[in-house]
């Protein structure tokens, strides 16, 4: 066994980079992994009693725990390569997300000792870590060189220059055989782009680029096929070689695949079954009357154990299986797990621990701009589609030729301006929405990379929306005004464009708002509908003598403040309308103009953009509270 494990990875050694030597210089701090009895549990609502009967509702609101974890204990050491094998459900991912530090969510409870070089999980360790999620989170509009280049702008030191930071993904595209679609974009399930294998790739790219000390890995060759995923892994235990730290989960490696493995950790529902050297798996089982009867891939036979099916006995017998390797790692290999966690700690006790530096790899500045650049180049296709211009530029020639040169018409002129108000107040609300829910994956996984500050992206995804929020009004303003009659003076046209902009920016934040805070699309759309509806209502257009119990509504609506500001840029108490055939009377005693007035304008521009801060603040603190919860 221990020949055929060095000839395999002597094969792939030989096989992965250019001639089997990285590209990538030793990690700036090697990191051994250890974990003592780690035990993981989760609180779930229990089934209750369907029958009903008098314990019925306390039965229904009572919780259970259930243990996904159970006393996993073991070590990686630097320059070595783990596998946590396992079949679904035996909480292989729970334990790698654990050793990750990403295992911080409300209703559960992790306990046990896991240390990095004998030190707890910190943001500086994190920020020398890489972890590959089993899904491959990558906007798919960008291409394989641009997935890469951004994400070693935002990831490497700001030491390095711009063309050093290129320079490092040109050669983690070499390393990883990407160099040929480097220019094809990642695409998604409604956009063709990569390979699976060549996704895969990109996601361990991005991870590889910081030269982390430890990787971890949930499934790197899960939907690949065998010859991708070998020379996955071959790349992978090529990095162990400048003494990185790899743990990975991996379903049901080929045999060729397994014997790359250094040490191998098996769990069946959440206990631990062997843990030790690859090549030694297959023997201890054998030791403790569990010998395959044929051949067979190491890999499947560790996982039919671990499913409870043994070579010599039925299926009714799984459960007694099982219970029988939980016992007998208890008993042959548990005491040699704890002294080889006392042994690792002793040796690492007598060197002296590098401090690492907690602080951002780039400035606030750069984060900011290169996520603005990122942003702009994987938006364009969405900001500037034809669908969303068809559907302003059509609406506007609509309400330009229904109100088509109506001055004089005092009725008509105030119904084309709460038009045009209800448009650009449903408009950027219904598209903010979508904002942050449809990017919820990808500002998870980044912002647990502490690749950039929440800030930064805040800020950039906020500004790379302006062009096109501002864009689009102008255009839909301008043809609307113009066609339908409104006050010719040119003044008066910038200032109505003025307060359009402005309400769209502040419709835009009231969108991004309930889109952060709920991070769900249904229940947001929902919501905005009737706030919405309530806001319009409460306008001054369709309702004038408003009960007195419920007018003071109208002062925390958006509609309200924008149309008073709207009828201000169209008339002044100089006008007269025709009232009757024979008189004329002033403009301020016209019903709808009258219920809003010409006073308080200032107050109104006031209220508008307390109400832009106000909602963008809630954004923010939406999105700091998506990301506390992960």
């Amino acid at each position: 066994m221990m020949e055929a494990e060095m000839d395999a990875r002597s094969q792939v050694a030989a096989e992965g980079g250019e001639g089997g030597r990285s590209v990538f210089v030793k990690p700036q701090r090697l990191v051994t992994l250890k974990f003592e009895e780690v035990v993981y549990k989760i609180r779930i609502n229990a089934a209750p009693d369907k029958k009903g009967g008098k314990d019925y509702a306390i039965r229904k609101t009572k919780s259970a725990e259930r243990t996904i974890l159970e006393g996993v204990s073991g070590a990686v050491l630097p320059g070595e390569m783990m596998a946590l094998l396992g079949p679904s459900g035996s909480g292989k991912t729970t334990l790698l997300t654990a050793l990750g530090g990403r295992l911080a969510r409300p209703g559960r409870q992790l306990t046990g000792l896991i240390t990095y070089n004998d030190r707890p999980f910190s943001n500086a360790l994190n920020r020398n870590m890489g972890f590959v999620t089993q899904d491959d989170v990558l906007y798919p509009h960008l291409t394989v060189s641009d997935t890469l280049v951004y994400t070693a702008l935002l990831r490497l030191p700001g030491s390095l220059s711009r063309q050093e930071k290129v320079a490092q993904a040109e050669a983690v595209m070499s390393e990883l055989g990407l160099t040929a679609c480097r220019n094809s974009i990642i695409g998604g399930p409604m956009i063709r782009g990569v390979s699976g294998g060549e996704r895969k790739r990109v996601s361990i790219g991005q991870e590889m680029l910081i030269n982390p000390s430890i990787l971890f890995l949930d499934e790197p060759t899960s939907g690949l096929d065998s010859t991708i995923a070998a020379r996955i892994v071959s790349t992978l235990l090529n990095l162990t070689n400048a003494g990185r730290t790899v743990i990975m989960t991996i379903h049901q490696p080929s045999s060729r695949i397994f014997y790359m493995f250094h040490k191998v950790l098996l769990l069946a529902d959440g206990h631990p079954i062997y843990y030790g050297r690859a090549s030694d798996a297959t023997d201890y089982f054998s030791t403790i009357g569990y010998a395959p009867s044929v051949p067979v891939n190491p890999a499947d036979f560790l996982l039919d154990l671990a499913n409870g099916v043994s070579p010599d006995e039925t299926h009714d017998d799984q459960l007694d299986t099982r219970e029988a390797l939980i016992s007998a790692y208890k008993v042959h290999l548990h005491d040699k797990v704890v002294e080889e966690l006392r042994e690792v700690t002793k040796q690492y006790k007598e060197s002296e621990p590098d401090k690492l530096r907690n602080e951002w790899c780039t400035s606030w500045w750069e984060q900011f701009r290169v996520l603005l650049e990122r942003g702009l180049k994987e938006r364009k296709h969405e900001s500037f589609s034809g669908l969303k211009i068809g559907q302003v530029t059509a609406t506007s020639l609509l309400g330009g030729l229904l109100w088509f040169r109506s001055g004089g018409h005092v009725q008509d002129q105030v119904g084309l301006l709460f038009f045009m108000l209800g448009f650009w107040i449903f408009f950027p609300v219904f598209n903010a929405i979508f904002t942050f829910p449809q990017e919820r994956m990808m500002l998870t996984k980044e912002r647990a990379s502490r690749m950039y500050r929440l800030s930064s992206y805040f800020m950039a995804r906020t500004a790379g929306d302006l062009p096109m929020e501002l864009l689009l009004p102008t255009i839909s303003i301008t043809i609307t005004y113009w066609m339908g009659g409104l006050n010719p003076v040119a003044a008066n046209y910038f200032m109505f464009l003025f307060v359009t902009l402005l309400t769209v920016l502040v419709s835009q934040g009231f969108g991004l708002a309930l889109g952060a805070l709920f991070m769900d699309t249904k229940k947001a759309t929902t919501l905005a509908s009737v706030i919405l509806l309530c806001f319009m209502l409460a306008g001054g257009y369709y309702v004038q003598h408003v009960p007195a119990f419920i007018s003071w509504i109208k002062y925390i609506t958006l509609s309200f403040y924008a149309f008073k500001l709207q009828i201000a840029t169209q008339f002044s108490l100089a006008d007269t309308y025709q009232c009757t055939p024979d008189v004329r009377c002033s403009i301020q005693n016209y019903p709808i103009i009258n219920a809003i007035g010409f006073d308080h304008k200032a107050l109104a521009a006031v209220a508008l953009f307390l109400m832009l801060l106000l909602y963008r603040l809630a954004a923010y603190l939406g999105l700091m509270r998506v990301g506390a919860l992960h």
